[in-house]
């Protein structure tokens, strides 16, 4: 479980220190892109959705729920992610492979990290407000 949680705004990462002595600091990009959320991994192997445009993501809000996770809400309105603790250690500890995986999904979708999500001009998730 993590011993303190820090969102650094200014350079978008939040930093997390475990009791095992580790810190990592998380960018918002990553967590966005890797967002545990149905509506990025999809409901099983192959239907997830690549996220594109994220650099400039900001994390407005860190609930947390009950005493295993936090649920960020996103400056793009996405706010359906339930980050475990067992998944911000992943994702602080994979980061080099996951950016990785990141480019290389990017460079097959032949798609750039800074374009917009496809049909998302403004939009959110397409869940109405």
């Amino acid at each position: 479980m993590p011993q303190a949680l820090t969102l650094h705004g200014q350079s978008r990462v939040l930093e997390v220190s475990f009791s095992d002595g580790q810190t990592f600091r998380i960018p918002f990009e990553l967590m966005r892109v890797y967002s545990p959320s149905a509506e990025v991994q999809g409901h099983g192997p192959g239907q997830e959705v690549l996220q594109t445009g994220k650099r400039e993501v900001d994390i407005l809000e860190l609930a947390q729920v009950g005493n295993y996770a936090v649920q960020p809400t996103f400056s793009d309105g996405h706010n359906s992610g339930i980050f475990s603790w067992d998944y911000l250690y992943h994702l602080g500890s994979d980061q080099d492979g996951l950016w990785t995986q990141y480019n290389e999904r990017l460079n097959a979708a032949g798609v750039q990290r800074d374009d917009p999500m496809p049909g998302a001009a403004g939009a959110t998730c397409g869940h109405s407000h």
